[in-house]
């Protein structure tokens, strides 16, 4: 006849297991889900990031050559080039500056050699440097009539 102590013993220990395993199976199905949400969202990352590469290669590629900084060649910069070109245009340091999208005196410290354009100023210098005289004015006016405000009319 078994002890009641080993009866009540074994009896604890089955319902503490019956126990344990009613709150740890929904535990474990959500842990699975939960696993399967995860691969699924990795896979979508690396596909993702595929396209991101295939995109960027396409859009290295595909960069239109047009400017002299993006075909690869390097842009000479020289003081006296500078100066000559605008005086060839025959533009002041501000109208020459405008043109480019900068101000008088960086035209100036450029001339002077005090300091260098940056790789974008650069590029529109370069761009500048096929166009007349005439072309530059119509380049001032374009950019002055975009920049003028509208006047409001005086009410009577």
């Amino acid at each position: 006849m078994p002890n009641i102590g080993t009866v009540f013993r074994e009896e604890i220990s089955r319902l503490s297991r019956r126990e344990s395993r009613g709150q740890i199976d929904p535990l474990k199905k959500a842990t699975t889900q939960h696993r399967h949400v995860l691969a699924l969202l990795k896979r979508q990352v690396a596909e993702l990031e595929r396209q991101v590469k295939q995109l960027s290669r396409k859009s290295a590629a595909s960069a239109s050559p047009a400017s002299p900084a993006a075909s690869g060649k390097r842009i000479r910069f020289v003081a006296k080039g500078l100066q000559s070109q605008r005086s060839r245009l025959g533009l002041s340091a501000n109208d020459f500056g405008s043109l480019v999208g900068v101000s008088a005196q960086s035209i100036y410290n450029w001339e002077h050699g005090l300091a260098t354009p940056r790789a974008g100023q650069l590029a529109k210098l370069a761009a500048l440097r096929g166009i007349g005289k005439r072309e530059a004015a119509q380049r001032l006016e374009q950019s002055a009539a975009a920049t003028k405000p509208a006047k409001k009319r005086a009410r009577k």
